[in-house]
């Protein structure tokens, strides 16, 4: 028996006024056949020796078992169920009117009552797939005031941004994990952190930061980088393409979150104008590295995407590397700028 706090109060047990423990009490108790061990919450008398279970407490203790019997038979926990709601900002009489479950169905699983095998399911997805739940949602979408939906739709579309983040950094970490060879990515680990601080560094700067160029300032940043100090500054590899050094995965790192572009339109072509994020702050970069970036900003941030392409084509590292072969810094030293 554990005591967890004491109040002065009159003693429902003993009829008089005195200190009233609050104890914690494991107990085992069988439930749907299973055998569990649970913490239960009492008041307890010192005077006579004896335990009171509250209606309050009765409710708690009851839900700690039908918890613990979750846990054991891999079911979602109530505070499990709770957090995927708020998660999204749901009501409980909403959750289930989304779900089409009855109105108090969530309650009921929150509260007192185990939920069956396919609704944990249904639960498990909603929380591992946000555009799932906004798929249901929408179908809902005739069943709540205008305002409510919105409000849903609103949170539920950025636990999709921050999944597809998520995404985004396992399938880039995971080509990233095939490069052993420190000299492909300048001796230094992926860091995708600084990825998104230099691409909004260089927006934040440079007037006209388009694709082709941004990738060609990044290559320049970290190989200045390592002619100046050994090591790069972000951990990309670099592949040589026809219009110059690219990072691996680049599609993907442009769609991170915390970078910003424009769409802008060229009659029938499409071009992508980046530029900062607002309140993004610069907590991963160090000042040789910032200031590595300034000196590829003062020597080609006036560069227009053309100047820039050719002047990495008579870059030593391009002009020694097969296409689409990765770039390795072990040309740093002859890079054309200081």
């Amino acid at each position: 028996m554990k005591t967890i706090k004491s109040e002065k109060k009159l003693c429902l047990i003993c009829m008089e006024e005195h200190e009233v423990d609050i104890v914690e009490i494991v107990e085992q108790e069988i439930f749907k056949g299973e055998e569990l061990s649970f913490n239960s919450i009492y008041e307890y008398c010192a005077n006579a020796d004896e335990l009171l279970e509250t209606e309050e407490m009765i409710k708690k203790n009851s839900l700690a078992m039908k918890d613990a019997y979750r846990k054991k038979v891999g079911l979602l926990t109530s505070a499990d169920i709770i957090n995927i709601r708020e998660k999204y900002g749901v009501s409980q009489k909403d959750f289930s009117e989304i779900l089409d479950w009855g109105r108090a169905t969530i309650t009921r699983y929150e509260n007192h009552q185990v939920q069956d095998r396919a609704h944990d399911d249904v639960l498990r997805k909603i929380d591992s797939d946000p555009k799932w739940f906004l798929e249901m949602l929408t179908r809902a979408k005739e069943r709540l005031s205008s305002k409510t939906y919105s409000k849903y739709k609103h949170e539920a579309s950025e636990q999709f941004k921050k999944k597809r983040n998520q995404y985004l950094v396992n399938s880039i970490q995971a080509t990233y994990a095939d490069y052993e060879d420190e000299i492909i990515t300048g001796r230094v680990c992926l860091n995708l952190n600084k990825v998104v601080e230099m691409i909004n560094y260089l927006a934040s700067k440079v007037e006209s930061l388009h694709k082709v160029k941004l990738m060609k300032m990044l290559w320049y940043s970290d190989n200045l980088h390592f002619k100046r100090n050994g090591m790069a500054i972000s951990g990309l590899a670099y592949i040589a393409l026809p219009n110059g050094a690219v990072p691996e995965g680049y599609d993907q790192i442009v769609l991170l979150n915390g970078v910003s572009f424009d769409t802008v339109y060229y009659g029938e072509n499409i071009a992508y104008k980046f530029k900062p994020t607002p309140g993004l702050e610069l907590n991963e970069l160090r000042q040789s590295e910032i200031q590595v970036l300034d000196d590829v900003i003062l020597k080609f941030g006036n560069y227009n995407t053309d100047e820039i392409v050719e002047r990495m084509h008579n870059e030593v590292a391009y002009k020694c590397t097969e296409i689409y072969c990765i770039i390795p810094f072990t040309f740093a030293e002859q890079l054309t700028i200081d």
